[in-house]
């Protein structure tokens, strides 16, 4: 095995990717992992609780706005 083997993360909220040895690990009650890049991340995720499909400076925005399903 190689000494300079990597794993590399994205970040839950952002999706940019985080080498080993940066981030913030937060661990739920229920065993899920979410990986931040970042504390501005980490403070969209837990304390403003934004979406992240609403934010243009995230990989996961939505360009044209969300759909919801008609019922």
């Amino acid at each position: 095995m190689s000494k300079t083997a990597t794993s590399i993360r994205n970040c839950f909220f952002c999706g940019r990717r985080i080498t080993t040895g940066e981030g913030i690990m937060l661990v739920r009650n229920d065993g899920q992992v979410q990986w931040t890049c970042s504390s501005k991340c980490k403070k969209n995720l837990r304390v403003l609780k934004r979406d992240p499909r609403k934010l243009k400076w995230t990989s996961k925005y939505v360009k044209g706005g969300l759909r919801t399903a008609k019922k």
